[in-house]
């Protein structure tokens, strides 16, 4: 397959007004609007996220992203002069005193380049590899103190440029982050707030987690190359036995098992065996589900509105069907829904 071949895409791309792209979080999480998306029917329903208690009930299980978000943005200049950027995607495998990174600066990056980022931590470039992903070595770091000390949260470039604010340590992460190795947050679950959470526990509606690591793969366009292998990025994640064990109790009791989110989607997806159980355990996952795909473990998705030709509108569309998934995304933008990480929700039943 070549690149000429994206052009696939051109079926999930559509025409989003910049005003629409949520540039802060809605004053209390669950205030945000919720589309209802019938499968059964294909018919579209307006609500709001706090309504969540009344479509859920005792048998149904909240399945959750545990994953905590880390401040891995460095921000500062090239020692010889000018602004430079590092996206710390963590510690290189076997050698925690080199790190993982994307960086951006003016002109090529080259071994050698040195750089200081926050308030005085000095880094040096020793590899770049092909897919623009380069190393490097904090020479001046203490032993056990983590770059991650110098960084601020990565939110992604659509909001405010990428510039983060102070109230985004809080708000660009879910309640559930106890885990700490995202990129990036696992957006369906910042809409639930303590309020909303204490109405599902009244309902009796029971939550499960897992935990997927959001990689540096979700800031890259879809490549001719995971279109044409049907694998994504490879993103680390964890099922507990007390997860798989909780979805085998709510198909017993004849429940819907709900994934906050497409993160906890690919892991549950992921981790299900020719028999259709779920197998617990921790790995990476590259699975790419698109339309043709088949589920086998979630019923009901709540996820956000997500960038236009994308893996996750692709899983989105295999979960509802493309004309589905393409006419609620029309009616979100005719009904000025707010998009992306700090936006609105869908809820697809």
């Amino acid at each position: 397959m070549s690149e000429s071949d994206l052009s696939l895409l051109d079926d999930y791309d559509f025409e989003l007004p910049d005003e629409l792209i949520a540039q802060r979080p809605a004053a209390a999480r669950e205030d945000a609007r919720l589309l209802v998306v019938h499968r059964v029917g294909e018919r579209l329903e307006h609500a709001a996220v706090r309504d969540l208690p009344e479509r859920l009930g005792p048998d149904d299980l909240l399945v959750v992203n545990a994953s905590k978000v880390v401040t891995a943005r460095l921000v500062g200049a090239k020692e010889s002069g000018g602004r430079a950027e590092a996206l710390l995607l963590g510690p290189c495998a076997g050698n925690d005193a080199q790190w993982r990174a994307l960086v951006s600066c003016r002109g090529r990056l080259r071994p050698g380049h040195r750089f200081v980022f926050g308030t005085g931590l000095a880094a040096e470039l020793v590899a770049v590899d092909g897919d623009g992903e380069a190393t490097l070595v904090f020479p001046d770091l203490d032993a056990g103190v983590s770059p991650y000390t110098y960084g601020e949260t990565p939110i992604p470039p659509y909001i405010r440029g990428g510039r983060a604010e102070p109230a985004d340590r809080e708000r660009y992460q879910t309640l559930f982050a106890r885990v700490p190795g995202s990129v990036a947050a696992p957006t369906a679950g910042l809409h639930f707030g303590r309020g909303l959470l204490a109405a599902l526990d009244a309902r009796g509606v029971r939550r499960a987690e897992l935990v997927l690591h959001v990689g540096a793969g979700t800031f890259r366009p879809l490549r001719a190359a995971q279109l044409a292998a049907g694998a994504l990025h490879a993103e680390s994640y964890t099922l507990p036995e007390a997860t798989a064990e909780a979805i085998a109790e709510t198909r017993q009791r004849g429940g819907r098992v709900v994934a906050v989110g497409t993160t906890t989607t690919r892991v549950l997806e992921s981790c299900v065996d020719t028999r259709g159980a779920l197998v617990p355990g921790s790995g990476e996952t590259t699975l790419f589900l698109q339309p043709g795909a088949r589920f086998r473990v979630v019923d009901a998705l709540l996820t956000n509105f997500h960038l236009p030709r994308s893996s996750l509108l692709l899983l989105v569309a295999a979960f509802a069907g493309r004309a589905l998934t393409l006419r609620a995304y029309r009616e979100a933008v005719a009904a000025r829904y707010r998009f992306y990480s700090y936006g609105d929700a869908m809820w697809l039943v």
